[in-house]
Formats: C-alpha cells, sequence, structure tokens
C-alpha cells in the first residue's frame, strides 16, 4: 500500500476562520453506562470472524468474585460506547504485598476479545489496537483510564498480584461522551421492522462519531475527514440537526488550506489544528459538496459567501487536472480515493465527481449571484461532451474506465449521480449494472451509499430499500450494534489494511441508511 507524503507542505492558516471554528466547538453530553453481563467467547464458524459471545453472568455478580493470577474475565456493555472507563479495585485476603499487574483489553467486536493482538500483521499501526497494561500499587485503588475508548467488551486479565491476595472489581462503569442531542432526534415508527431498527442502528453510528468533530471512527482514526464529513451531514440534518458542528468542521478545513489554496483530506485538531499531509481529488472537491449541503439545509447565507472562495478554488484547482479533451487525466502521481474496491480505476467515477461537485457549485453562484457562474456553466458543458465521447462504451452499454477500458460499479454510479444521463438513461444503466455485476465491485458501506442513492435518482426505490435491507441488514444478522467501516457479505474478513482486528467497527461513512430512510421516505 503506497501511502501519500508530502516533504515540503505548506499550509496557510486563516487566523479568521480557525478562531470562528473554535468558538463553535460543541459541549459534550455524558451517560454513565455500566456493563449488563460478564461473557465469554466461544469459537464458532457460522459466525463473523469465527467468535461469538456466551453469556456466563450477570455483570452484578461481579464484586461478588475474587480474582487472583492469570484470572480473566471479560464485560459486554451491552452497546457500543464511546467514553473512559473506571473502576474500584480492592484486595482481599492478606494485605497486599506487591503491586497488582492488571492488562485491559477493549474492543468492538468478538474477535477483538478472542484473538491474540500479537498476532496483528497489517500495515495500520497496531497502536491502534485498544489495550492497557496497569500497575497499581496501593490497594484499594479507584482507576480512571485518562484515554478515550470506543467499546463494547472489556477483557481483564490478572497478570499478577502475590500469593498472599486477590482482588475484587467494583463499580465498573463507562463516561460515554457524545456531542450529538439524543433528545433531538424526532423518532419514526416504520412498518418495516428491519428498516427501523437500521435507521436506529445508523443514528447510533452517527452519535459515538460525534464528538468535537465529526470523527470518522472513534476507535480509528479519530479525526475529521472530509469524505465521512459530508455524508455524516447528510445524516444529521435528517436527525440531531447539530449544524453548528457542521459549520465548525467546513471552517476547520478552510483554515488550513496548502499554498495553490487546496484543503487537505483530513486535519487533526490537538494538540492544535494541523492540516494533515494527504490531498484526495474527489475528497478536495467534496468541500463543494458540504457546503453546498450545509447552505440548503440552514440558508446560512453569510458562511456561504465566507466559504465560497475556498469551495471554489477546489473547482480550479481540479480542472487543472483535465487532459486536452477535458477529461481527468489518470495517472501514478494522484490519489482520487472512490473505494477500497481491490484494482479499481479512479479516472471515471473521478470524472463523475467532477461533474456533480460543479453542478453543485453552479446552483451556489446561483444563491450567491457569484460572477464564476458562467465559466462553470462553459466548463460543465465541455466536460459531459467529453465525458459522453471518450469514456461511454456504446457497444457494451457501460462507461469505461483508465486505459484498460474497466468497467466498474463506482463508475456507473458516479456518473448516474452526476446526471450526465437522462433519468430513464440512468434507470436503464442502474438494471443493467445490477443484472449484468461487473468484476470490479464495491467494498465499502461508503460506496454502497453511492449505490443506494443512484437506485433512488434513478426512479428505482423498491431496488434501493432491498439493497438497504440486504446490505446493512446483513451487518445487524452478523452482530452489528453500530455499523461498521468495512463490509463484503462474500468475504466477511476482508480488511484493506491486512487484518479484520484494525478495522473499525463504528464508522462514519457508515451511517447514511437515517438519510436515505428519512430523506427519500423509504
Amino acid at each position: 500500500m503506497s501511502i501519500q507524503k508530502l516533504e515540503n507542505q505548506v499550509m496557510v492558516q486563516n487566523e479568521e476562520f480557525i478562531e470562528k471554528a473554535e468558538q463553535l466547538n460543541p459541549q459534550l453530553f455524558e451517560t454513565i453506562v455500566k456493563p449488563e453481563a460478564i461473557v465469554k467467547m466461544k469459537a464458532d464458524t457460522n459466525v463473523i470472524h469465527g467468535w461469538r459471545k456466551e453469556y456466563v453472568a450477570s455483570a452484578s455478580t461481579l464484586k461478588d468474585n475474587e480474582y487472583r493470577k492469570s484470572d480473566s474475565f471479560i464485560l459486554d456493555f451491552g452497546n457500543h460506547q464511546v467514553g473512559y472507563l473506571s473502576m474500584n479495585i480492592c484486595p482481599a485476603g492478606s494485605p497486599p504485598d506487591a503491586p497488582l499487574k492488571l492488562k485491559l483489553t477493549i474492543g468492538e467486536m468478538p474477535v477483538e476479545m478472542a484473538e491474540p493482538f500479537e498476532s496483528y500483521d497489517g500495515w495500520l499501526s497496531s497502536s491502534w489496537l485498544q489495550e492497557e497494561t496497569i500497575f497499581v500499587d496501593v490497594l484499594p485503588a479507584t482507576i480512571t483510564l485518562p484515554r478515550r475508548y470506543s467499546f463494547r467488551y472489556v477483557k481483564f486479565e490478572v497478570v499478577d498480584t502475590s500469593k498472599k491476595y486477590r482482588i475484587v472489581f467494583e463499580n465498573v462503569e463507562c463516561r460515554a461522551v457524545t456531542s450529538a442531542n439524543i433528545n433531538a432526534v424526532q423518532t419514526i415508527s416504520h412498518q418495516d421492522m428491519l428498516l427501523q431498527k437500521i435507521d436506529e442502528v445508523s443514528i447510533k453510528t452517527l452519535a459515538d462519531c460525534m464528538q468535537e468533530v465529526f470523527e470518522d471512527g472513534p476507535k480509528r482514526d479519530r479525526r475529521l475527514w472530509l469524505g465521512d464529513l459530508r455524508l455524516q451531514a447528510l445524516a444529521n440534518y435528517e436527525t440531531f440537526r447539530t449544524n453548528d458542528l457542521v459549520k465548525r468542521c467546513l471552517y476547520l478545513f478552510a483554515g488550513v488550506p496548502n499554498d495553490s489554496g487546496k484543503v487537505p483530506a483530513n486535519v487533526f485538531v490537538a494538540p492544535k489544528l494541523i492540516a494533515d499531509d494527504i490531498y484526495i481529488f474527489d475528497y478536495s472537491l467534496f468541500y463543494v459538496s458540504t457546503l453546498h449541503d450545509y447552505y440548503f439545509a440552514t440558508k446560512d447565507l453569510e458562511t456561504l459567501k465566507e466559504l465560497w472562495p475556498t469551495a471554489y478554488r477546489q473547482i480550479e484547482l481540479a480542472l487543472e487536472r483535465l487532459d486536452e479533451n477535458s477529461i481527468v487525466k489518470d495517472s501514478s502521481d494522484w490519489w482520487s480515493f472512490i473505494d477500497w474496491q481491490e484494482g479499481l480505476n479512479k479516472q471515471t467515477p473521478s470524472q463523475a465527481v467532477l461533474i456533480y461537485t460543479i453542478k453543485q457549485a453552479i446552483r451556489l453562484t446561483e444563491e450567491l449571484n457569484a460572477l464564476e457562474k458562467n465559466k462553470l456553466v462553459v466548463c460543465l458543458a465541455e466536460i459531459e461532451e467529453a465525458t459522453k465521447t471518450y469514456l461511454w462504451d456504446e457497444k457494451q452499454q457501460f462507461f469505461i474506465s483508465g486505459s484498460d477500458c474497466q468497467v466498474s460499479w463506482a463508475s456507473q454510479i458516479w456518473m448516474v449521480l452526476a446526471g450526465v444521463l437522462t433519468k430513464e438513461e440512468n434507470k436503464q444503466l442502474m438494471n443493467r449494472l445490477l443484472k449484468e455485476k461487473p468484476v470490479v465491485g464495491i467494498a465499502t458501506p461508503y460506496m454502497y451509499h453511492h449505490l443506494v442513492e443512484a437506485l433512488l435518482v434513478s426512479g428505482e426505490k423498491e431496488r434501493a430499500i432491498s439493497e438497504i435491507k440486504k446490505y446493512w441488514g446483513g451487518m445487524i444478522q452478523d452482530g452489528a450494534d453500530t455499523f461498521w467501516e468495512l463490509y463484503d457479505p462474500k468475504n466477511k474478513n476482508f480488511s484493506p489494511y491486512g487484518s479484520h482486528l484494525i478495522n473499525s467497527y463504528c464508522h462514519a461513512w457508515s451511517c447514511t441508511p437515517t438519510y436515505l430512510i428519512r430523506k427519500y421516505d423509504l
């Protein structure tokens, strides 16, 4: 896996924008959550990752148990949590004559409790795997872990005490945190119980990712990514309506462009605002989309006026990548994300994203009476004509991508969303896609969101509902209490990082069914 790294990145700070973002720093709501059960993990080849939980006892019985060296147990908090763990530890028997050495393994899925983290051999840092080793010199003690964790299960392993004493655990709890006001969501009563459940899990996923920013995942990467932000914001407008958090994130990105004006793909907010040295073609363009969607959700004209130059600059920079035929250049010196699908050529879906965002930019110029409209309209006409001329294969009746003329799901889906064809042609294309099923498919819930929305804009409402129930319903059937970063029904151990242990099982780009269900009245 190649990682984009810039040796000479120049970040240009806009202090006014950064200050506005800081003024919008949200309040965090706190809830104390107790574990529900003591469980153990059992090997089972019929479940995802090969492990399932098995009930042992109520968590209320924990205080009745005494543990010594090499003992262990697992607590189940009953649902996904994001927050801070604390516990009371008391000695039993003789006075403690040696420190307690305690190992905690903290995870979102049963597999994280069952398979040793030492087995991980992926290309992402193993430090994302959640664990703690604690030495307690004086007992009794109240322990509060300083790190915020994302989890449902906690495994306690008593590594060592001494032969003279045992230990008892009491008042284990999580101080769960989110900037989402759960009471602000209007509940729906859906006749379809599976869609109802999918809506609820979507909202829980979004809430757990809403912290000081819209995080991509509270386990990993715990930061603000533009591609995730765009989808989280859409779900937020239909649920929590915490619109100032979207506004804050827009100002954060606008506060740290590079010296050409390009916004980064993601930013760090601690210890201070820093732009990562990753710049992604489609993510930069999605700044336009996020501003567009924010404006039409809020009618906040002042913010639109202030951030429009940043948004328009992303279009200008993307246009520089067009060749003499008005087609996005396909080469090894750029990165457009689109999806984690192995072997996916990004040229044609990136062309479609450019068209999609230019159309949104034109709508914003109409709200602003901006002079850039005429140039954008001319550019759009040229690019759409070039797309039909060079990227549409009349014989196959599919859009093709790259020098190998690849036919992928992503190319068709994004061209439908971009509105290059008529609605009837889009409908025919989507039906053809679902019938012929090109080999280069879909790897993530991120791309499945776009599949469903492409079906909806093509008038295929029932097919869209079917895809939501099959895909996100499949996750629920496989044990999801929040929706996952990655899910391939045909390969449930899939990970682009080298191991499913490092995957995020509460991930922002997976939260959109609540948007789709509510926005399109599914």
